[in-house]
């Protein structure tokens, strides 16, 4: 059977197709359709006259359609082992990893752990988009399809509506010729041997310029030739990053995830802001102690670049002292040690230092003793 030709490479969202093959398990299958780009998700839970509709449908347009892989539990062992040895350098949180991914609910138990210790998320998340990037392409390269992810396209939203709306025409205006041009340079690079061994760049780095982190704006999706029974088995959940993608099977979205962990909700944060309280909250109670210092020693005994964290505060009547009120060594001192001999200090008055010469070597006048000579 014929089907219609698309005059560019099909437009897939990769973070839709990265969620999609994170779920696709034993009980969920998902499809691919080949010539529109669209998914499907056989959901069980739908009524036994459009499951059946389904299923005839992938057995008569069998070429059409490709069912994602399932993820083995060899692979999922190698996704966590391969972070665990490239991304983590903590050895104790390496090792606790390592024990955790050799235990029953390897998958849940080291996702608990992660999403426990933000540094470590961060990497994860960043590892998981990237080796899931690489397993996509691999696969869509053996099923021969010519596609580009959205994601990766520099045509704003409503260019890029144009062309799924002309994605069959042979005559369509200039912008869209233009862009479709792009599309087919850009889907060349994902059947070059750098799209699945991405190695980094050479020569000097950029400058480092303010990266002005947005919210993509997502193309609507727009198809033409979905067959009536596959409507209501459409895949088109709202996912724009890789950290609404999750690497559980058991949950659907990242908050039922996150709800689940330990039993008890929580809330999402964002790992930048809640590493920056993290040492904040250290500056505070190094501040702290620097205060006491001050309290002890006075101002000038503490070193330089800490001065400016030490202010007077008040705890409920209590004002801890200034700079000009906190007792100090030296004059606790100067009352017990003698007084070093030598040239004065700035401090003392000239004129004290020469009283105490006169007084120190002024002659004692005595009465002059009588012999019975001098009578």
């Amino acid at each position: 059977m014929k089907y219609p030709q698309a005059k560019n490479p099909i437009i897939l969202r990769y973070h839709r197709l990265m969620d999609a093959f994170a779920k696709s398990d034993d009980e969920r299958d998902f499809y691919l359709d080949k010539v529109e780009g669209f998914l499907l998700y056989a959901d069980l839970d739908k009524g036994t006259d459009e499951i059946e509709a389904l299923e005839k449908e992938l057995i008569e347009h069998a070429p059409r359609y490709c069912l994602l892989p399932k993820m083995t539990f060899y692979e999922i062992k190698k996704f966590m082992e391969g972070f665990i040895h490239e991304k983590v350098y903590d050895i104790d949180t390496k090792e606790k990893l390592i024990d955790l991914i050799s235990a029953k609910e390897a998958r849940e138990n080291f996702l608990e752990f992660i999403y426990d210790h933000l540094t470590e998320l961060e990497k994860w998340q960043l590892y998981y988009q990237e080796r899931s990037r690489i397993r996509i392409i691999e696969w869509l390269r053996q099923q021969e399809i010519q596609f580009v992810f959205e994601e990766d396209l520099e045509l704003t939203k409503v260019l890029i509506e144009k062309v799924k709306r002309s994605l069959f025409d042979s005559k369509v205006p200039k912008d869209v010729s233009q862009a479709r041009d792009q599309i087919l340079a850009k889907a060349k690079t994902y059947y070059s041997n750098e799209a699945l061994n991405p190695r980094p760049k050479r020569g000097r780095p950029p400058k480092q310029v303010v990266k002005v982190e947005m919210e993509p704006q997502m193309s609507l999706d727009i198809y033409s030739h979905v067959p009536a029974s596959c409507r209501i088995f459409l895949y088109t959940p709202d996912i724009a990053s890789a950290a609404s993608v999750t690497f559980s099977s058991k949950f659907e979205t990242e908050e039922h995830l996150l709800a689940s962990l330990r039993g008890s909700p929580r809330v999402k944060v964002d790992a930048k802001l809640e590493a920056l309280s993290q040492r904040l909250e250290s500056l505070r109670h190094l501040s702290d102690r620097l205060a006491g210092a001050e309290k002890m020693f006075g101002m000038d005994k503490v070193p330089k670049p800490f001065q400016p964290f030490l202010k007077p505060r008040v705890h409920g009547e209590v004002e801890v002292l200034s700079e000009a009120e906190a007792p100090k060594i030296e004059l606790a001192a100067g009352d017990v040690l003698p007084k070093k001999r030598g040239r004065p200090r700035k401090e003392e008055p000239l004129q004290d230092f020469a009283g105490q010469r006169r007084k120190r070597f002024a002659v004692k006048k005595v009465t002059q003793i009588k012999t019975k000579k001098d009578k």
